[in-house]
């Protein structure tokens, strides 16, 4: 397996169409393209590709391979940054983390507020699960991070940037898709998915919302990541519960719709180590008040 088999199918996967994706992202022919994704196939040992009039689909093993070929590719990324830093002179480094899925409402916007002083610093963005990313702030790895209020992260302080409310995700052929808006009631019967405890503040919303309506919903699945939970939910017909920003990431066979009353939200915060006397990031947090200005 080569790396040009991971960027070309993360180009597939993300145009949703072979054409597409060999015409504007990789600029090759779309025959050489197919054959190149039949011989990742076949090395994987399993279908990552559905194909159909529309274009080509994920299977549940291609979302799985997909969220690890994101990485590898951001690794590789990673790594070729590290050796130029070295080779070049040494400037200011600033770390960035994001929760794995908000990088692309924020790091342009985070960017932004930056951009006085990006000819002199270098600048290192990843993306984990907060808790991990609170972690890494705590142990000095990162300088700043959009994440959740992690409450074992005494050390830190938080700015918030957005509140985003919860959405109910469903297949898209789900009798619950001719709804307006979903009654949380509605999801007695039904094979519900949460979230593991890898996003505690997460569930901690989601549970206290069911909890202060009186249902006693047992999740039939958990889940790690949003590519995780958008699989389940088509492939066993399942509802789950998440914040507004899943809904960039949605396939063709989930769809979402809003809460009736008023729904449960969660922060979306930028946490750094109280301890911290980067310059950098006193800038990048006196500057925060204009990502809130300008809430996506």
């Amino acid at each position: 397996m080569e790396l040009r088999h991971l960027r070309y199918f993360v180009a597939v996967a993300e145009e949703g169409s072979l054409t597409q994706a060999a015409d504007r992202r990789l600029h090759t022919a779309q025959p050489s393209l197919s054959r190149q994704i039949r011989d990742l196939e076949s090395e994987v040992g399993v279908a990552l590709l559905t194909r159909n009039v529309r274009g080509v689909e994920l299977t549940p093993a291609g979302w799985a391979f997909l969220d690890h070929a994101r990485l590898a590719l951001s690794q590789v990324e990673a790594a070729g940054e590290a050796a130029r830093r070295v080779a070049r002179a040494a400037k200011p480094a600033f770390e960035l983390g994001f929760l794995t899925g908000q990088e692309l409402e924020w790091l342009p916007a985070a960017m932004r507020i930056l951009g006085d002083q990006l000819p002199n610093i270098d600048i290192t963005v990843s993306s984990n699960y907060s808790p991990d990313l609170a972690d890494a702030l705590m142990s000095g790895k990162l300088d700043a991070a959009f994440m959740r209020r992690e409450a074992h992260a005494t050390d830190l302080e938080f700015v918030r940037v957005a509140t985003e409310p919860l959405v109910v995700l469903m297949p898209a052929d789900h009798r619950l898709a001719s709804h307006a808006a979903i009654d949380p009631r509605e999801f007695t019967g039904e094979s519900f998915i949460s979230v593991s405890n890898i996003a505690p503040m997460l569930r901690i919303a989601i549970d206290d919302h069911l909890a202060a309506l009186g249902l006693d919903i047992r999740p039939s699945h958990e889940v790690h990541n949003l590519t995780m939970a958008m699989s389940l939910i088509a492939s066993t017909h399942s509802v789950a519960l998440a914040p507004t920003y899943a809904q960039n990431y949605l396939p063709s066979t989930v769809t979402t719709r809003p809460l009736q009353g008023k729904p449960p939200t969660i922060d979306l915060v930028v946490g750094h180590h109280k301890a911290n006397t980067s310059p950098i990031l006193r800038l990048f947090v006196s500057r925060l008040h204009e990502l809130v200005d300008s809430e996506p």
